[in-house]
C-alpha cells in the first residue's frame, strides 16, 4: 500500500547540484546513482510517474519506488519543479566554457579527459590548462594506485584530490566525473563553488553526449 505517501500532480523530477554530483563521482553503481542518471540523460526534465521509473527498470513494487524518492528527496538529491526545463544545447566547445566560469569563486576552470587533454578552459591561459590536464592524468594514476589504502585502510571512499593552503582551503582541486565509461576531471582554481545549476548543466551536456543510451 502507497498510503504513507502524497504523490504531488504535476511536478517534474530535477537532480539538484548534490544529486548531480552524486551521479558521476564514482563508478560505483547502487539505485539512487542509476536513477539520477537516467534522470541527466533525457531531453528534459521528466514528470514524475511510476509508470517512468518502471519503463526504466525501476519495476520495483510502488512502495519500493517511492521509498527510494522519497530517501534521495532527503537527501537533497532531486526537486520538484512546477515547469519542464530542456537539456542544455550546443556543443562541448561552445557551451562548457561558460558554464565552467561559475563553478569557482575565481573563475579559473578547466575539463580535462582521461588522457589529460582539456576539453573545454576558462580563465586558464592554453599552456597552463595543458600542463593541469596532463596533472589530472597523472592524479588519477596516483589514486588508482593507492585506493585500497584509501579506500579499506583510511575508509576514504572520495576520489577528487586538492592542493591546499594551511587553512585548509582548496588552492586547486581536481574532481573526477564519470559518464558510462567515460572518465573526465573537473579542476577549479580556488574555492569551488559546486552548488549551482551551471553543475548539473555541465553534467548533462556531458551525459547526452557520451551517454545517450535510453534517453528519451
Amino acid at each position: 500500500m502507497m498510503s504513507s505517501y502524497q504523490i504531488v500532480d504535476n511536478r517534474f523530477i530535477t537532480p539538484t547540484p548534490a544529486g548531480a554530483y552524486y551521479a558521476v563521482s564514482s563508478q560505483t553503481d547502487d539505485v539512487a546513482r542509476k536513477l539520477l542518471f537516467h534522470l541527466l540523460i533525457q531531453r528534459n526534465t521528466q514528470p514524475f510517474a511510476l509508470d517512468k521509473l518502471r519503463s526504466w527498470g525501476f519495476d520495483e513494487s510502488g512502495d519500493d519506488v517511492l521509498d527510494l524518492i522519497y530517501r534521495m528527496q532527503n537527501l537533497g538529491w532531486i526537486q520538484g519543479s512546477v515547469v519542464s526545463r530542456d537539456a542544455p544545447s550546443g556543443t562541448l566547445e561552445e557551451e562548457v566554457p561558460q558554464l565552467l566560469e561559475a563553478l569557482t569563486i575565481n573563475g579559473k576552470a578547466l575539463l580535462a579527459d582521461s588522457e589529460g587533454f582539456y576539453l573545454a578552459t576558462h580563465g586558464f591561459p592554453h599552456e597552463a590548462a595543458e600542463e593541469v590536464s596532463a596533472l589530472s592524468a597523472d592524479l588519477a594514476k596516483l589514486h588508482e594506485r593507492h585506493n585500497g589504502l584509501l579506500k579499506n585502510n583510511l575508509s576514504i571512499t572520495m576520489s577528487a584530490w586538492g592542493l591546499v593552503d594551511a587553512a585548509g582551503n582548496s588552492q586547486l582541486g581536481f574532481w573526477p566525473i564519470y559518464i558510462g565509461s567515460s572518465r573526465f576531471v573537473l579542476v577549479l582554481s580556488g574555492l569551488p563553488n559546486l552548488n549551482q545549476s551551471s553543475f548539473v548543466d555541465l553534467v548533462w551536456l556531458l551525459g547526452r553526449r557520451y551517454a545517450q543510451v535510453g534517453s528519451e
